[in-house]
């Protein structure tokens, strides 16, 4: 520490490459806390579900509905316990795609009852219950458009198309972030009854009573509806999850791909601002020696002032990161539960500091290395 002073004192000496350098460092360093961000969200989407609930999906495809006629013979199966149904509503807020969150009509009282992870009061989930106009909504949306208990919100249909207007009744929060706490979601009844009972549901949930069945439940609800007009695929919730996160692709792939290549460009620009600054002061440091310095502390000045300047770099990106993702922001739509995590900063901290070592040790070693001699005849 005794050291500090001259460290930070030779950073200053050209004040304004310094300050490029630390903020260059910092914005490598926001984008490793937003890339590596994404890969832990999908990483804890991918493990969201159970095992004891089945998702009942048309063959077809997500986008084609399932037959109400089919959840009596899913109700009477052996070993499932209860049934619940969903559909995609894809309505839009103030006819803003910008503004896009996730809504869908839900069998109120079975769907509540499948998903203990949706929290919320007693006395809204009644009002809920009673009311066929009712919504409830995710925390992080209420407080991303400013919405209120009772007020009424107005989605434009695309798929059912029309002005659909809701009353908020509850305001739920999950109990795991990555389910999300920026969905809508509204009664089947009554888009089944507005939309002259054209809707039916999108997918439907099955409470197993024993999750060691599921595999074979899965494949006797396949069986059962395999020739019927609407065939069925059938998986657990995680399985299901896990899928649906593929769809993204070989997201790992191309944020690692992009993280290693703003590390070596940083790398680079880093330890280019290191060798500048060991030739400017040659003499500096040649009378340094002659003033008894060892080799060993010249070697670890220079380490210490780039490690400093990735250090601090490393630190404004990644709070900065922190702070930006720490609430509700529009992300939040798209990655439910997209937070920049306590590994993901120790990690970017550990990073920072061997950045520091690496840029640093050329011109480290030549400053240790450098002949007093030698120096003082290029300064003469």
């Amino acid at each position: 520490m005794k050291f500090a002073r001259l460290v930070l004192a030779n950073l200053g000496r050209n004040k304004r490459r310094t300050v490029l350098t630390v903020l260059s460092v910092a914005l490598a360093f926001f984008l490793f806390a937003t890339l590596r961000s994404v890969l832990t969200t999908l990483d804890a989407a991918r493990e969201l579900g159970s095992e004891s609930r089945l998702i009942v999906l048309n063959a077809t495809g997500l986008t084609f509905p399932v037959r109400q006629s089919q959840i009596p013979r899913l109700e009477a199966m052996e070993g499932v316990k209860s049934v619940s149904w969903a559909n995609w509503f894809g309505g839009l807020y103030q006819e803003r795609p910008e503004d896009f969150f996730a809504n869908f009509a839900i069998d109120p009282a079975s769907y509540l009852a499948l998903y203990p992870e949706v929290q919320l009061p007693p006395d809204q989930k009644t009002t809920f219950l009673a009311e066929r106009t009712a919504a409830i909504v995710g925390k992080g949306l209420m407080e991303k458009f400013g919405w209120r208990l009772g007020q009424t919100v107005t989605l434009k249909g695309t798929i059912f198309p029309g002005d659909w207007d809701f009353v908020i009744r509850g305001v739920y929060t999950p109990t795991d972030p990555a389910y999300g706490d920026q969905n809508f979601f509204f009664r089947y009844d009554y888009l089944y009854e507005r939309s002259g009972r054209r809707a039916e549901p999108g997918w439907f949930v099955l409470q197993l009573t024993d999750p060691a069945s599921a595999a074979t439940i899965s494949a006797r609800v396949d069986t059962m509806f395999k020739n019927s007009p609407t065939p069925t695929k059938t998986e657990t919730e995680k399985a299901f999850q896990a899928g649906f996160v593929t769809m993204w692709g070989n997201v790992a792939f191309l944020m690692r791909a992009i993280g290693t290549a703003v590390f070596f460009a940083i790398l680079f620009v880093a330890a280019n601002t290191m060798m500048m600054a060991a030739r400017e002061r040659i003499g500096e440091i040649a009378v340094l020696k002659t003033l008894g310095f060892p080799d060993g502390t010249i070697f670890g000045i220079v380490i210490a002032e780039a490690g400093v300047m990735t250090l601090l770099g490393g630190a404004i990106g990644l709070v900065g990161a922190r702070a930006l993702f720490g609430s509700t922001h529009a992300l939040d739509a798209f990655l439910p539960g997209f937070r920049v995590e306590g590994g993901t900063l120790a990690l970017g901290f550990a990073i920072a500091a061997t950045l520091g070592v690496i840029s640093g040790a050329l011109p480290a070693w030549q400053a240790a290395r450098l002949s007093v001699v030698q120096a003082l005849r290029k300064v003469a």
